[in-house]
């Protein structure tokens, strides 16, 4: 080869590898760009979304958080921090866990099988064991315990008797419970007026919630093309919401609720759009309508209530399917519908949003494997006695029951408006739950919260604004005058006085004392839920 051709040869190939280094950078180039327009378009759609104001604070937070985070890890503060939580643990077994030389534990499986009569003995026992166990049946329980009364009680016990050892999963084996499964959801289609729709029985309100969220993620995807989905709730929406998030990689955009009335704010539920008390579900309706959404409706508290407020001659608003744009109602059976623990329907408007909620595995070696919501064997002894319940209270059951528990809320509610000023109502309470903060700089109402505690009463904590909740149930109708009585002497008890080192103040306080506070909250939780599993 001749040295003009070796000549124009490296020319060639240095030109080559100049052409790959030039497209490589131009990737390069190209990615990061990608990158920078990416996070710059969600950080303008996040402003668009939460205000300019809002925004800023949540910079601010996130900033914060940050820092307090990296000054944690400094040794002192470390075991300080460490010192504290151990406090937190010791205290939280103390009280859940019984102690003492009397306190029988069951470790392991008995040599020999004991007798019934021991059983019901032991059982009885165990509830008398622990000096901090709260009495239910005195209706100082705000909500958990959704009890009919013994009459429903007996009817739920024949049901789970019956089918104890029935599985939904195979219903050429159980076909009685399949019957009563379908039609348990039939009848709460028409309850929110909707008897052409569809849906499934879950295991609670969080789980139907959680459906919903899947199969409308799964819907997105499919019918409009979303790999990145979003879920616009109100801050006051529950948890279950975020759980979903957190399960399903979907982002959650909390929006403030209204600061008076307290329900969803519509225009910043719109403005979020563009980033993708009983809420104004008509005017949210439209809003999914024009933008071709998913519109969830969470009535698992409302369940047996909201849809029975007009006969029982209080004021309602149009919520369920009767609203252009809801596609999925959830609604739990065993809160007002007085059904055993553990049952929740998930309603959709269509079977084909409720398809996306199914899984479906054709080629597993068992064979072909479907399951319609999250469980796989369930529990048919439940779905029978909520079956077994709502065929028992009937439509004028439960518009007693909607008179009765709605009727003492407002009569709670009148109260504090009128009778005890240190106190307000937030917002405009519907149905059966009354929430209210302080009134005044010289109550701290987490403090009320403890006082009350301290009364043998087990109210909700609310934040942002501090306050205290309580859901209404059958047993609250009785205990009406004492709950009056025992609030306001709580009030004057706190009033003037250091907030004190109660449960809720110490909790609530420590949520709200500094950036890191709901990280060092959610240690605490943690450390409960390692507790509730300590024999």
């Amino acid at each position: 080869m001749s040295l003009t051709q070796r000549s124009q040869s490296a020319r060639l190939v240095l030109q080559a590898t100049l052409q790959n280094l030039l497209s490589l950078t131009g990737i390069k180039s190209a990615l990061f760009y990608y990158i920078i327009v990416r996070y710059l378009l969600k950080g303008y759609r996040h402003v668009v979304g939460n205000g300019v104001s809002q925004s800023v604070l949540d910079l601010w937070k996130w900033v914060s958080l940050r820092a307090m985070l990296l000054a944690m890890k400094i040794p002192a503060a470390r075991r300080k921090v460490d010192a504290e939580l151990n406090k937190v643990r010791a205290d939280i077994r103390l009280k859940l866990i019984p102690q003492g030389p009397k306190v029988i534990r069951h470790l392991a499986l008995p040599a020999q099988g004991k007798s019934k009569d021991w059983i019901v003995e032991e059982m009885k026992r165990m509830d008398d064991e622990s000096p901090h166990a709260t009495s239910w049946r005195d209706g100082k329980v705000s909500g958990a315990i959704y009890h009919g009364g013994g009459d429903v009680e007996a009817v739920i016990m024949a049901a789970l008797e019956r089918y104890c050892v029935s599985n939904p999963l195979h219903p050429d084996v159980f076909p009685s419970v399949r019957k009563m499964e379908a039609e348990v959801v039939a009848m709460c289609l028409r309850m929110y007026n909707h008897p052409n729709g569809c849906g499934v029985t879950t295991s609670g309100g969080t789980e139907s919630i959680i459906m919903s969220c899947k199969a409308h993620r799964e819907w997105a995807r499919e019918v409009k093309g979303i790999t990145e989905p979003e879920i616009i709730i109100p801050s006051s929406a529950h948890a279950a919401f975020d759980k979903a998030g957190h399960y399903f990689h979907i982002k959650i955009v909390h929006i403030p609720v209204d600061p008076v009335t307290r329900r969803a704010n519509v225009s910043r539920m719109k403005r979020a759009m563009y980033d993708g008390a009983m809420d104004d579900i008509p005017a949210l309706g439209k809003l999914a309508k024009k933008y071709n959404i998913g519109l969830h409706v969470d009535c698992c508290l409302g369940s047996f209530i909201v849809p029975f407020l007009e006969k029982a001659g209080f004021p309602t608003r149009l919520f369920d399917f009767r609203v252009p744009g809801v596609t999925a109602i959830s609604c739990d059976t065993h809160k007002y519908g007085f059904a055993p623990k553990g049952s929740s329907v998930i309603m959709y408007r269509n079977n084909e949003l409720r398809q996306h909620q199914y899984f479906v595995m054709p080629d597993w070696a068992g064979g072909v494997y479907a399951s319609p919501a999250i469980a796989g064997s369930r529990p048919g002894a439940l779905i029978a006695g909520t079956w077994a319940v709502m065929q028992y209270m009937g439509e004028d059951g439960y518009t007693e029951s909607c008179k009765s528990i709605v009727g003492a809320a407002k009569r709670i509610e009148s109260v504090i408006r009128n009778e005890i000023p240190e106190l307000y109502i937030l917002g405009e309470p519907l149905a059966s739950v009354v929430a209210f903060g302080s009134a005044s700089a010289r109550v701290n109402v987490h403090a009320v919260g403890d006082a009350m505690s301290a009364r043998g009463w087990h109210l909700n904590a609310l934040t942002n604004p501090a306050g205290l909740h309580i859901a209404c149930t059958r047993l609250t109708v009785g205990a009406v005058d004492q709950l009056i009585a025992d609030l306001k002497d709580s009030v004057e008890s706190v009033k003037g006085q250091p907030p004190g080192k109660g449960s809720m103040v110490t909790l609530y306080g420590l949520g709200s004392s500094s950036a890191v506070g709901p990280t060092l909250v959610g240690k605490v939780a943690s450390i409960f839920l390692d507790t509730m599993y300590i024999a």
